[in-house]
């Protein structure tokens, strides 16, 4: 096989490992019925592709936030109310994910994510025409699984193809591409409403999905080999999930990246209300200082990619995690005292998702590594306990009062549990040494 120019690609297979290390090329799988190509794409273009499958989550999420206050007007509901249907969006793409990972380990990994996109297609159209509240809340949980299939699929496919230092620096590259969605996704929102109704957002997201279908029609290979599949027998997913959740170390890189993200979903929650109604932004210039926010994200990913070159991963994780503790406890201080006006508020805000850039590519890229070969129900874990989380947060922000010590108190508190976690169990050098929840115990941290 080669790459352009005729020069050989370097292709190592570990025995006994699903996944595929490629210096030029990334050789994939097809799927069962499919003749074998004899190059696969470039690394670029498979994170391209991977971005774009998982920005649909995002853009599910976010698009509707500069819509969340005059949702609530429109149907006659609390703001905390209206923030439900967050709530319900995570906990589709929580409890999605947990039941397409394991598909996607037993029947590959394209057809599980284009029925993921029909089914948030559907769930799409619902939404633009739903009459109340609780129809919209349920449609939006059915949006968020057909959304976890493609953010699910993208990560099991960096597990099939990469490993652990290799892993996080496409993780850092995906997340680059992955910024982009909460950038542009409130400014699309807004662009809508300033012509048309809420329900109009989610014809906008319509027409993404469709766009995202073709894309996995044409554009993604088939990267799990048939060999390599598991059986889909409850008996052998409910083994797998239960090999994952011995291994300690796995379940607290899990805990460390879901608790990380907390933060962000408290963010995502609270800031149209906070921003909007308490500061007095339109919906245009909300979505200008969310996307900073993102951007602030975006760039530490990116910085996070040099740093991996000096540093573990697991080692980049915890200093993160301690500087974004150190900017959240001063966004609190800020928030009850009311210093600093509306820069008092961004400010630490964009400090702590800048801190959170650096640490949310590790965690979850080494806790892949340790699994290889059940990339699909790894991912699944990593995700549905990201979200699970996410779902209770949002309305905790609203329960607290929608306010800007609500939604310090809560951004701050995830990632200063998730720091004591990864402190507890230690950082091993060797990401792979196996530890059971026995060990755990016994082991000093």
């Amino acid at each position: 096989m080669t790459a352009g120019g005729g020069c050989p690609a370097v292709i190592a297979v570990t025995p006994g490992r699903k996944y595929w290390e490629a210096t030029l090329t990334i050789p994939m799988a097809t799927s069962p019925g499919m003749e074998p190509t004899t190059a696969g794409p470039s690394r670029a273009r498979v994170i391209v592709v991977l971005g774009v499958m998982v920005a649909l989550g995002p853009l599910t999420i976010d698009m509707y936030l500069p819509a969340l206050p005059s949702l609530a007007d429109e149907l006659g509901v609390t703001s905390s109310v209206a923030q439900l249907t967050l709530t319900g969006t995570l906990a589709g793409l929580a409890l999605g994910q947990l039941v397409v990972g394991p598909l996607s380990d037993s029947l590959g990994r394209r057809r599980p994510l284009m029925a993921g996109i029909v089914l948030h297609m559907l769930a799409s159209l619902v939404c633009l025409f739903a009459p109340n509240i609780a129809v919209l809340g349920i449609a939006r949980g059915l949006q968020g699984m057909g959304a976890a299939a493609a953010m699910v699929v993208a990560v099991a496919v960096v597990g099939d193809l990469f490993t652990e230092s290799v892993a996080a620096t496409v993780m850092s590259r995906l997340m680059l591409v992955l910024g982009v969605a909460p950038v542009i996704a409130p400014s699309l929102g807004a662009a809508v409403l300033l012509k048309a109704s809420w329900h109009w957002v989610f014809a906008a997201l319509v027409v993404i999905a469709g766009a995202l279908l073709l894309v996995a029609l044409f554009a993604l290979p088939e990267t799990l080999p048939v060999e390599h599949r598991r059986p889909l027998r409850v008996r052998s997913i409910g083994a797998t999930y239960l090999e994952l959740l011995r291994d300690a170390r796995f379940v607290v890189l899990v805990l460390v990246g879901a608790l990380g993200m907390s933060g962000l979903f408290a963010y995502i929650a609270g800031a149209s209300f906070v921003l909007q109604g308490r500061y007095g932004l339109d919906q245009q210039m909300f979505a200008l200082v969310f996307g900073a926010g993102a951007i602030a994200l975006i760039g530490a990913t990116q910085f996070n990619v040099v740093l991996l070159r000096r540093f573990a991963p697991q080692t980049i994780a915890l200093s993160a995690l301690a500087a974004a503790s150190v900017f959240g406890v001063v966004f609190v201080a800020l928030s009850l005292t009311h210093v600093g006006g509306l820069a008092g508020f961004v400010v630490p805000v964009w400090a702590v998702l800048a801190a959170m850039g650096l640490g949310l590519p590790n965690a979850p890229a080494v806790a892949l590594s340790r699994h290889p070969d059940a990339a699909g129900t790894a991912a699944a874990l990593l995700g549905a306990a990201q979200f699970s989380i996410g779902a209770a947060i949002a309305p905790l922000v609203g329960v607290l009062g929608n306010d800007e010590f609500a939604l310090a108190s809560v951004m701050t508190a995830g990632i200063v549990i998730a720091l004591v976690a990864l402190m507890a169990v230690g950082v091993s050098k060797d990401a792979t040494d196996p530890l059971t929840v026995e060990e755990a115990v016994a082991e000093p941290a």
